[in-house]
């Protein structure tokens, strides 16, 4: 436990650091500065307002909610408004005399000394960023919201979320301070205070706004996408079997069986883990287990590069048509292989491409994954009415079964379910095929330096490569060879320029519409996205033949091949 707590703490400390800090960072800055009711106390006031408002509402919110029935949408705008306020009463010195003049009588009420100038506007702009702020959560942190949000608060998750909240709340103090100083000793910046003063509330303004409109998580989005190696391993260190063991203690939580799938119904399962707040959410609006108790969730982990999860897709429709109306919910929680497909307009044109219109959350921290302990793609969590998971299934197949499994949670919440039950379509499931093979250093196996007699399931590289972690960039006009079997082959490529191409050869021949896959015309295939390609695609498997395939720009990245 104590263990936890230091890792949480430090946690908190290098999270100045992250993305995800962006967004309130003009907040912080701007409490640098304000009139007559700065001074030292206005920084303390910050961190104190932070630490008791952070660690309250990540630990209650759900609760609070739940019982009262006040939306987290009105407290999020009462928080926007009076950062609004604050903003306004740098910007108008009449505003601000009112705002003090309130905190002045408010401090009537305390004792004598308790508090002094600028310490209660600090405490109330500090109490506004805990509740706004979303953190970039590691293991730890997610366990500890997975246990709030499912309403099990502990006196270690307490002790956890505070460490962490006082490990953010010191670099924010220093920052506040730091700003504080530097104001009072530039001769330069001391005579422009009233400026200066006037351009924070204006900052502070359209922050507020740009929360308001949730412009930040646009924002933060952005700068991921354009810096994708901004905040990398900030929360790799929390990535040990220690911190891991003690996490299982302090979230009582089972491991989902992974050999449940193929056995009858369980009848108490462990409880869902929740849904982690933070991704974005597209075709539907922000959703968590507690609120959807009564029905029947079914939690489907993807990547959209995977051939794997895509050939599941059609099951996923059809279940959703059929059962949505009946008390079904499938939430597909987009957990990326790639790093590209981190990027939401990628995931977005997938989604509208694979024509999925099933609620789906971005989990690019992989915080739900981990809570679930998951470790596959695709891998489908089924949740009964009461949110104890009640069956499992890794990977492709078993799609009667599942949606027998659907049918039978269905009528337990009093449904009558008559639909008929798809008849599972055999697949390429039963022939020898090549395994998955990884182009990127981290995970490349398989790959030899001779062109000669290529080993099956073997490839080689000709010509100069850059070989980076997770993909291998062409030269032009190079090429790569590769002894496989199988049905199809398709290969995770992105475009070096807004048109890209490469040819496709198969046994020394360029392919001809017998064995053309679907992104082939005419032996080429044309790179107009971070995707998955279709080269081949064979009337029948084949236990043996080579793929060329010819790089015409210098500059194509190739991430995996699936068969």
């Amino acid at each position: 436990m104590i263990l936890l707590i230091g890792f949480a703490f430090f946690a908190g400390l290098i999270t100045i650091l992250s993305p995800c800090i962006l967004p309130i960072l003009p907040i912080i800055l701007s409490s640098t500065i304000g009139g007559k009711s700065t001074g030292k106390s206005r920084p303390i006031g910050v961190v104190i307002g932070f630490i008791l408002s952070f660690t309250f509402f990540t630990l209650f919110l759900s609760t609070i909610v739940k019982v009262s029935g006040i939306s987290s949408d009105i407290l999020r705008t009462i928080s926007v408004f009076v950062i609004a306020g604050m903003g306004i009463s740098l910007l108008i010195p009449r505003f601000q005399l009112v705002i003090e003049g309130l905190f002045s009588k408010l401090s009537r009420l305390l004792p004598r000394g308790s508090a002094k100038p600028g310490f209660g506007p600090g405490l109330l702009i500090g109490l506004s960023l805990g509740l706004l702020w979303t953190p970039c959560v590691g293991p730890i942190l997610a366990s500890v919201i997975s246990l709030a949000i499912s309403g099990t608060v502990t006196l270690d998750a307490f002790i956890i979320t505070l460490a962490y909240s006082l490990g953010t709340a010191i670099p924010m103090f220093l920052i506040i301070l730091g700003g504080q100083t530097l104001l009072q000793k530039v001769p330069w910046l001391l005579a422009n205070t009233s400026n200066i003063q006037k351009a924070f509330g204006f900052v502070m303004i359209i922050t507020a706004i740009g929360i308001h409109f949730n412009i930040d998580r646009s924002f933060q989005t952005y700068i991921i996408t354009t810096f994708p190696q901004y905040g990398i391993g900030l929360t790799k260190y929390e990535d040990n079997k220690i911190v891991q063991t003690e996490l299982k203690k302090i979230t009582q939580t089972k491991n989902i069986d992974i050999n449940n799938f193929g056995k009858p119904l369980q009848q108490k399962g462990p409880l869902a883990p929740e849904i982690i707040p933070g991704g974005e959410w597209l075709n539907s609006k922000p959703l968590t287990l507690s609120e959807l108790k009564g029905k029947v969730v079914l939690v489907d982990f993807w990547t959209y590069t995977c051939i794997n999860c895509q050939r599941t897709f059609p099951y996923l429709k059809e279940w959703w048509k059929k059962y949505q109306d009946q008390g079904l919910v499938i939430i597909g929680v987009h957990s990326p292989e790639f790093e590209f497909e981190k990027n939401k307009n990628n995931l977005s044109q997938a989604i509208n491409d694979f024509g999925l219109t099933y609620p789906i959350v971005q989990d690019n921290n992989f915080s739900t994954w981990r809570a679930y302990d998951n470790h596959y793609w695709p891998a489908k969590y089924l949740i009964d009415k009461d949110g104890f998971v009640r069956y499992s299934h890794f990977g492709e197949g078993k799609y009667e079964e599942t949606e027998q499994k659907i049918q039978e949670l269905l009528k337990e919440t009093g449904r009558e379910i008559d639909s008929l039950i798809k008849e599972e379509e055999l697949d390429t499931q039963f022939f020898r095929r090549t395994p998955e093979t990884y182009l990127g250093s981290n995970r490349t196996e398989r790959r030899i330096n001779y062109i000669d007699n290529i080993p099956l399931d073997n490839y080689y590289l000709n010509g100069k490569w850059n070989i980076t972690e997770e993909y291998a960039s062409s030269s032009k006009n190079s090429s790569l060879i590769l002894n496989f079997s199988g049905k199809e082959v398709n290969l995770v490529m992105s475009p070096s320029e807004k048109i890209s191409k490469v040819k496709i050869y198969l046994n020394g021949k360029l392919v001809d519409k017998n064995s053309t896959g679907r992104d082939v015309v005419d032996g080429m295939v044309i790179l107009d996205a971070e995707r998955l390609y279709n080269l081949i695609l064979l009337p029948a498997p084949t236990n043996s033949a080579t793929l060329k395939i010819e790089y015409l720009n210098e500059g194509i990245k190739s991430y995996a091949f699936t068969f």
